[in-house]
């Protein structure tokens, strides 16, 4: 009876924890309110929205194999897949908005905003995906070279040093 007793005194203890009221969350940091309006002002969510259309694109040929059957399923996802991961944005948002927080002083993302709200700044957001793909391109095109360069002089080494490659 008493270990019944106290099993029901036990159940009811937690019951009232777990009803009780959640602690507010606390409030944002000055440097996480700057951030956020720095994230707001350079539409991060829709530079990364934009991307989504590339990612299906990039992944199709992978999943789909010349499988017509396959190709009409998979187009016929993609936009309810895009619609779920449009929702799921603002979890990436807030982790960006905490890593500029944690990064930046709130005086220094309130520079930024202000920098980038001059014609200067709005240029730069505009030109950057542009910069960012010639950008790509340009290390992909040297990385390939490189490569090919380092692997002809690696195996002209060993071959000097008495390797048969």
């Amino acid at each position: 009876m008493r270990a019944s007793f106290a099993r029901i005194a036990f159940l009811f203890s937690v019951t009232l924890l777990l009803a009780a009221p959640v602690r507010a969350q606390s409030p944002k940091s000055d440097a996480e309110v700057a951030a956020k309006e720095l994230v707001d002002t350079i539409k991060l969510a829709d530079r990364f929205k934009a991307l989504l259309p590339m990612i299906f694109k990039n992944l199709k040929p992978a999943i789909v194999q010349n499988r017509p059957d396959v190709e009409r399923d998979f187009d016929a996802l993609v936009p309810l897949l895009m619609q779920k991961m449009n929702a799921r944005f603002g979890e990436l948002e807030q982790s960006i908005v905490l890593i500029y927080a944690d990064n930046f002083t709130a005086d220094e993302l309130r520079a930024l905003i202000a920098f980038y709200k001059t014609p200067l700044g709005q240029k730069l957001l505009e030109k950057t995906p542009l910069v960012t793909q010639q950008t790509m391109a340009a290390g992909a095109k040297f990385g390939q070279i490189a490569g090919a360069e380092a692997q002809k002089q690696m195996v002209d080494e060993l071959r000097n040093r008495g390797h048969s490659i």
